[in-house]
């Protein structure tokens, strides 16, 4: 009999281990809490700052929030963050979104102007084109994209003609030349003078005008030529002088 009673007694606590829990309390079932990402996103869409700092956190530091709803809260977060100009807080957010989904081109589109921001062209180009790859027809993505692109083809053209100046400096045989040709700065002041020099007579009214110019140019350069080595005479600073003329006291 007490063996009897005992081995019901087992028998009761094994049933009881996987009875559901509402029979356990003798309540109803227990609710999976689950984690609501509208005030975050209200706060954000309202551009609420500290509203959005508590409600957001809520969402993103939760385990327990879903996927969509993480990368929703990362978004909205990341884009108000954008607003105030906190671009690498904004940069973290859209970056953890895109490792959630990589197939956002809103994102690696928003996370590209946020690059061009801090001066990263490189990689503001490459998410531009990882929107495109995406969506081959996002309209800002091809204009930030195509911008980049002019950006860095006029780049590589300065750098290809950096420190060299309008002449060929295998042929210098002048001081002054050779005085140009040696130093970067000089050489980039003489192409610069040739270039607005050439844009002057470009854009003149007639033709009388051009010869005017041109001939102001000449009397420059003879100038140049001569003065070159002679006591108090500042090569730089006259080459400024004659940019600054060409281009007007506020440039060009």
């Amino acid at each position: 009999m007490r063996f009897l009673i005992q081995l019901i007694g087992a028998g009761l606590l094994y049933a009881l281990s996987f009875a559901p829990a509402d029979a356990v309390t003798g309540g109803e079932p227990v609710a999976v809490t689950q984690v609501d990402v509208a005030p975050c996103l209200a706060a954000t869409a309202a551009d609420d700052m500290d509203k959005a700092a508590t409600a957001c956190a809520e969402v993103i530091d939760n385990e327990k929030t879903t996927k969509g709803d993480l990368i929703k809260a990362l978004i909205a977060r990341g884009a108000l963050y954008a607003r105030h100009d906190q671009v690498d807080h904004a940069i973290a957010d859209d970056s953890r979104a895109l490792l959630l989904d990589p197939g956002l081109a809103d994102v690696f589109n928003a996370r590209g102007e946020l690059w061009l921001k801090k001066g990263d062209k490189p990689k503001a180009v490459q998410d531009f084109g990882a929107a495109l790859r995406i969506d081959p027809n996002h309209e800002k993505a091809k204009a930030n994209h195509k911008a980049m692109a002019r950006e860095i083809e006029r780049i590589g053209a300065q750098m290809a003609v950096a420190g060299k100046p309008s002449f060929n400096c295998g042929r210098a045989r002048r001081a002054v030349e050779r005085a140009i040709c040696g130093n970067r700065e000089l050489a980039d002041l003489d192409r610069e003078v040739f270039a607005s020099n050439a844009r002057a007579i470009r854009e003149a009214r007639n033709a009388a005008e051009a010869k005017a110019l041109q001939r102001e140019q000449d009397e420059f350069i003879a100038r140049r030529n001569a003065d070159f080595g002679r006591p108090g005479y500042d090569l730089k600073k006259a080459m400024q002088q004659r940019l600054q003329r060409l281009n007007g006291v506020d440039g060009y």
